[in-house]
């Protein structure tokens, strides 16, 4: 599929790694929707970013948690551009708490947010694609989901979850819709980091070195251009998986 002039959505691209993402595609030539969840993210600054690169770009406020909002979004994303050619699931949260101190709205909050909202987004927005005969969705899960990491049970629960959703959705929707995914390692730590925190990142890569969200977004782009790829979970972690 071409990048240039197709219309990319992109859930949770008003921030951090999303905003990367979208800023990446519009320099591709990609028109850019995308959604935020509070006014705090600043998503019109964002969106003046976006349109800076001479392409269109839409903000909606949305919790991919709530159906309801959800078929907002991809309706007013139809109602901008016409079309939806590629759905970048990257809404997601992530909780800390050992297992014995996980509550049910801590569970709930995982699964809705990381699983469910990429869950519903795709079945938004794949009868769109099927009425082109061509579309692209790609899921944002992380090493959580093939690693035991202490305290972050629920958080993997939901990663792996789509790691599952994500082969099963590009069973279902072939030929014209191909799902992927991508794990990606640490490729932006929260701002205000320790040196501890940041030197332990640096070394749990091969490559001794924290990634970027362009290095993810290249291999979104790839996923994205190579009409023979689907129901892939493809790493971009500097090694960290193996070691």
């Amino acid at each position: 599929m071409q990048i240039k002039d197709s219309v990319i959505l992109i859930t949770g691209g008003a921030i951090r790694v999303g905003r990367a993402f979208g800023l990446y595609f519009a320099e591709q030539g990609a028109n850019i929707a995308f959604s935020y969840l509070s006014p705090e993210e600043n998503p019109e600054e964002t969106k003046k970013a976006i349109e800076a690169l001479g392409v269109g770009a839409l903000s909606v406020r949305t919790d991919v948690s709530d159906l309801h909002q959800i078929e907002r979004l991809v309706t007013e994303t139809m109602n901008r551009f016409g079309r939806i050619d590629t759905l970048i699931n990257g809404a997601g949260i992530w909780l800390k708490s050992p297992f014995l101190e996980i509550s049910e709205k801590e569970w709930d909050l995982s699964i809705s947010v990381n699983l469910k909202g990429p869950f519903f987004c795709s079945q938004a927005v794949a009868p769109i694609m099927q009425k082109q005969k061509g579309g692209v969705i790609v899921n944002i899960t992380d090493l959580s989901a093939f690693q035991v990491w202490d305290s972050y049970s629920h958080h993997a629960a939901s990663k792996a979850g789509l790691v599952s959703v994500t082969k099963y959705l590009a069973a279902e929707l072939a030929p014209y819709i191909r799902v992927n995914a991508i794990a990606p390692g640490t490729i932006l730590l929260p701002p205000g980091a320790s040196e501890e925190k940041i030197t332990w990142s640096r070394e749990k890569s091969l490559l001794k070195r924290i990634g970027t969200p362009e290095e993810a977004a290249m291999l979104i782009r790839l996923i994205i251009e190579n009409d023979f790829i689907t129901g892939g979970i493809y790493p971009v972690d500097g090694g960290r998986s193996l070691v």
